[in-house]
């Protein structure tokens, strides 16, 4: 198709259509785009997909380290089984794999009981030991058949389980600070840029001070607030809060911006000479003009609220055991000598910076999608 041709094809297409055609265009962008799906769509079925459940643990193997997956057509998936020996001077633990013992693996296999979003119970998992095939074997209480894709912690717990189980702490504390974020961005900006005079000057100097106060020590000196003697789940939601309360002046700004640039045209004064309130004007028809500008601002900000939690976390002052999140399974991560002998304790670290660069990526592809100026 010619460019003329194209050129009439998409002036009949609305601004989202345009976006969207635009959107698709990006390689890098859709491919972080469905990444992120992945990941949330783990972290959604974190009980179907983790081999283990999240209390399981084998104390037995404590910190036993990868065992790589292996495939033979008359035998499947498998992996081989585990040995471990203790040094009776040093008391040093070590493992080695035993090449002669196959332990077999198969998908949607039988394994501990859960309940999938704590309602339905159920003891499938998508991967994981076949129980049944080594029951048929006589080997159903073998002590070294076991399966640690990415090893085990400290306590026998299967990293790759708990990666799962914390995917869903950590990934959903983003996307829930966002809706508080876009809440307080939204209205507050909004009517910074729209009122103006005394309002613009008080929500604005606010915004200044916040933007210059460090943003590590503020949420160390936030997550040191919370009392130790609260539930999980009163300290996830405070987090929450606590980044929410912090990351919206950025997309505050934004709004202000267009809404100033906006508030004078001439839809919007019909609008007002039509009688309509000074709140319907702004939210139905200046704040709708510029949505895929707050999409952005939003996506790009998901990042920060997940490197907050994890990093409150890793310090013992946001999330704490026995929720499982990104950062607390860091804190095994803080002694060097850990993290030497043990390097596969560091996995989540893999997993946020996928996850950062998957949202900064998709982005920067929304960005450009979203400029109609663009040459993409």
């Amino acid at each position: 198709m010619s460019d003329d041709g194209q050129v009439r094809q998409e002036s009949v297409l609305s601004p989202w259509e345009l976006t969207l055609r635009r959107f698709v265009r990006h390689k890098l962008g859709i491919a972080a785009f469905f990444l992120l799906i992945v990941l949330y769509g783990l972290a959604l079925g974190c009980e179907f997909f983790a081999p283990t459940t999240r209390e399981w643990r084998n104390l037995d193997m404590s910190y036993c380290p990868p065992q790589p997956i292996h495939f033979a057509l008359g035998d499947g998936f498998y992996v081989h089984a585990v040995k471990r020996y203790d040094n009776p001077v040093t008391f040093a633990r070590s493992y080695t794999l035993d090449e002669t013992i196959k332990v077999p693996l198969g998908f949607f296999v039988r394994g501990e009981a859960y309940e999938l979003w704590g309602l339905i119970p159920w003891d499938r998992h998508f991967f994981g030991v076949d129980r049944a095939e080594l029951a048929a074997q006589g080997r159903a209480g073998e002590k070294g058949a076991v399966f640690y894709l990415l090893g085990a912690d400290k306590y026998g717990h299967d990293v790759l389980s708990r990666l799962f189980y914390g995917a869903r702490i950590s990934l959903s504390v983003g996307l829930i600070s966002i809706v508080v974020t876009f809440i307080l961005g939204v209205t507050l900006g909004g009517i910074s840029g729209y009122v103006g005079g005394r309002w613009d000057n008080v929500i604005q100097r606010g915004i200044e001070v916040i933007n210059a106060l460090p943003q590590l020590p503020l949420w160390l000196a936030l997550g040191a607030i919370f009392p130790a003697h609260w539930s999980p789940l009163s300290v996830y939601f405070c987090v929450t809060i606590v980044l929410s309360l912090i990351g919206w002046t950025g997309l505050a700004r934004v709004v202000r911006g267009k809404i100033l640039s906006l508030r004078e045209e001439d839809y919007a004064v019909a609008a007002r000479l039509l009688g309509a309130s000074h709140a319907r004007v702004l939210f139905r028809h200046l704040v709708p003009g510029f949505t895929s500008h707050i999409i952005v601002t939003l996506t790009l900000s998901v990042p920060g609220m997940i490197l907050g939690e994890t990093v409150l976390s890793f310090l013992g002052l946001g999330l704490r055991p026995p929720i499982v999140s990104w950062g607390v399974m860091l804190q095994d991560c803080q002694n060097l000598q850990i993290v030497a002998n043990y390097p596969w304790l560091l996995a989540p670290v893999l997993f946020i910076v996928l996850t950062i660069l998957s949202f900064n990526f998709a982005g920067d592809a929304m960005r450009d999608a979203a400029d109609p100026y663009s040459s993409r």
